[in-house]
């Protein structure tokens, strides 16, 4: 939808927080972890991933792809890495927060259904075709404007989920940027300024695509979801436990997104170079 601390900021925890709490904190972050499906969304992040390598060699590589390409990007997005990069960022987003209310949200009955309904969506648009049907389908549904439409609206705004979407899809294309222009393949006087510059050209284009996918991406996978359950959730997000969860998961999965799309400019970079000389 959605960074590990300085040693400071680790050594005054250490020597502040009682070992045993600690060791409680890690065990309620790890049964949310667990009660959200991120092990199983990572994976499935992993699967897009290699699947926007292919369209990176096509669009930018001048042979194409390769193995050579392939076996890169199976490494950038290592989903050991990606797990371990955002259970750290996420525990220490939610340092101090109600973990607990969290906990009992989604494992009820109604939070393991909603988790397994997002996996399952998620997981259904890795095919193209499943994906651009979902897409027209919420284009119906928000031209009609249909009482199911105006239940997730509801949740997208209580979650914010167009802007931080956005935010974070913006910095992960500035953060290409600076792979591609660290890697020396881009053309004089490009600066990280002018790419900023660059990125917010796209801001539009961003937003509507942004916009597009996340109303095609949950009225798909809330689409069995009675509306009583719905409307539990949008209680839930609007509670301080479920905006700091928000944020928490933005926080994290954005760190990882950013160091991943350097990552790929940096390996674009040296494929061009390479296939250039």
């Amino acid at each position: 939808m959605l960074r590990l601390a300085a040693p400071f900021a680790l050594a005054l925890t250490l020597a502040t927080s009682p070992l045993a709490a600690q060791d409680a904190d890690a065990a309620k972050v790890d049964t949310l972890f667990e009660a959200l499906g991120m092990p199983e969304m990572i994976q499935i992040m992993r699967e897009e991933g290699l699947a926007y390598g292919q369209t990176l060699a096509t669009d930018m590589l001048p042979g194409g792809g390769s193995a050579q390409w392939d076996l890169a990007v199976s490494a950038i997005y290592d989903p050991q890495m990606m797990l371990e990069e955002v259970r750290g960022a996420f525990g220490e987003a939610l340092e101090g927060d109600d973990i607990d209310a969290m906990i009992d949200f989604f494992t009820s009955e109604t939070g393991t259904t909603i988790i397994d309904l997002e996996v399952s969506a998620r997981r259904a648009m890795l095919d193209e075709a499943v994906e651009e049907a979902s897409k027209e389908n919420a284009a119906i549904a928000m031209m009609d404007d249909t009482p199911r439409y105006q239940l997730v609206q509801e949740f997208v705004t209580a979650n914010d989920l167009i802007e931080a979407n956005v935010v974070g899809s913006m910095n992960s294309s500035y953060a290409f940027y600076l792979g591609l222009i660290d890697g020396g393949v881009m053309p004089a006087g490009m600066t990280a300024e002018t790419a900023l510059q660059d990125v917010w050209a796209q801001e539009p284009d961003i937003r509507r695509d942004t916009t597009e996918w996340v109303y095609s991406f949950l009225l798909m996978a809330y689409q069995p979801l009675p509306d009583a359950d719905l409307d539990a959730y949008i209680a839930f997000s609007q509670t301080e436990a479920g905006q700091d969860l928000t944020s928490a998961l933005f926080l994290s999965f954005n760190g990882m997104f950013d160091d991943i799309s350097r990552a790929l400019g940096l390996a674009a970079s040296r494929f061009m170079t390479t296939q250039e000389l």
